[in-house]
């Protein structure tokens, strides 16, 4: 690890992201309590469905209790029209279905709830989202899919001209996990407005580190008043309009509590304010690292993203010699080159929280027997999760070999970023 005895760690922990409260949070949270509206029903869950489809541009919202458990609904959804009558549990049953490869698992392991086989489709350099080549390829291979999981990675929109035109002449549905692009936007020529409007299904989070945060939860978005419905009744249970407890199908706990809906409604008040704050925080570190054979992730004219988290990418010949295990990794220091792990533990010295960008999903044990697809085609001879010196490997993994999550927190202050700063320009000495 690179000498950092002479920078001052910092007194408390510098986060990637952590929750930011402004106080409106807390008088709603309140009036919750005072009115004892606490369970899954009242006033703040009324309110924050109502900004939310308002703010996105959708005509309903339903909240619930995670961004997974609007992708779960998603792929019931999108599985009883793709495959009417099907069993619960088995919406996608026989069904391949494919799925952004560089993102957080929970886009993808709704799939296997309902019992589908995601096909992982590689990623393209120009926004570290679905590569639209390699979508395309996919369906000259597999032909008869039907159903897309796109997330928009780190909160930059993927390029939804391309990929919605490819979808819809394929006659493919869409679920958008727009999960971390809250407030992100997109213009272009067939398609524009913000992210959570392009999906036919569609899931955001509210998670503790997302640019809105309610501690907690989610909300699944949609244009279509029957699948709001649906979902509604899903994730209460699917309890029937009878005057007693009636079932008649499977239903879940999924409703979010009117307390964390009190949490997001008044974080939901600061949504600009955030997004500024994090823009702010890119265009510091794209500068302040401009010097250094390094580049920041980057993202399409087209798209304005919400920067919910800087990443950067090492310059393939400043990679000092490094090898990952499953759950171990070594690297050899070298003069003028780094690595990863070498930037994560020196950010560590100094008491600031970083983190390797997201695991591509092909390369996860769990899912290393599914198909995975680049522009070339079939793609799994070409993925190495022990990249060597010399080796190709699909862009997904090159990103996951070179890149890290740099410290984001949207009240990191310039002169903590800068120290941040340093810390990476020493490890390149």
């Amino acid at each position: 690890m690179a000498k950092m005895n002479d920078i001052k760690p910092f007194e408390k922990r510098l986060y990637l992201a952590s929750p930011t409260m402004h106080g409106e949070e807390l008088q709603f949270v309140k009036e919750a309590i005072e009115t004892n509206w606490v369970s899954t029903v009242g006033e703040n869950i009324n309110r924050l469905e109502e900004m939310v489809a308002e703010y996105v541009g959708v005509k309903h919202a339903v909240a619930l209790a995670s961004g997974t458990s609007a992708l779960h609904l998603s792929m019931k959804l999108a599985g009883g029209k793709l495959n009417p009558g099907a069993k619960p549990g088995q919406a996608l049953k026989g069904m391949k279905v494919f799925c952004s490869d560089l993102t957080f698992d929970a886009s993808v392991n709704p799939v296997l709830y309902e019992d589908g086989e995601p096909v992982f489709i590689d990623t393209e350099r120009d926004t570290w989202n679905m590569d639209p080549a390699a979508l395309e390829k996919a369906f000259e291979m597999y032909p008869d899919v039907k159903l897309v999981v796109l997330a928009h990675l780190y909160g930059v929109p993927a390029k939804m001209d391309e990929i919605v035109d490819i979808c819809r002449r394929h006659k493919a549905l869409i679920i958008e996990d727009a999960a971390e692009a809250l407030g992100a936007s997109y213009e272009g020529a067939r398609v524009s407005g913000k992210c959570g409007t392009f999906g036919d299904y569609i899931a955001v989070s509210f998670n503790g580190n997302k640019i809105v945060t309610g501690s907690t939860g989610g909300m699944f978005l949609t244009n279509d008043g029957n699948d709001a419905d649906k979902a509604r009744k899903w994730s209460t249970q699917s309890r029937e309009d009878a005057p007693w407890y009636q079932h008649e199908e499977l239903g879940y706990n999924y409703r979010m509590s009117n307390i964390d809906a009190g949490i997001a409604r008044g974080n939901m008040l600061h949504i600009s304010e955030h997004i500024a704050q994090k823009k702010a925080i890119y265009e510091r570190y794209r500068e302040g690292l401009r010097a250094l054979p390094v580049s920041v992730n980057p993202y399409d004219d087209r798209t304005e993203p919400n920067f919910w988290l800087t990443c950067m990418l090492i310059d393939e010949a400043s990679m000092c010699k490094q090898v990952r295990g499953e759950k171990e990794y070594l690297y050899i220091k070298e003069k003028g080159k780094t690595c990863p792990h070498e930037i994560l533990e020196a950010l560590a010295s100094i008491n600031a929280e970083g983190r390797p960008i997201w695991k591509p999903m092909h390369m996860q044990p769990i899912y290393r027997t599914h198909g995975f697809v680049t522009c070339d085609g079939y793609g799994r001879a070409r993925s190495n999760a022990y990249i060597d010196e010399g080796d190709i490997p699909d862009t997904g993994a090159d990103i996951f070999n070179r890149g890290l999550c740099l410290p984001s927190d949207n009240k990191m202050t310039p002169d903590q970023q800068e120290k941040v700063i340093d810390t990476v320009r020493r490890c390149f000495e």
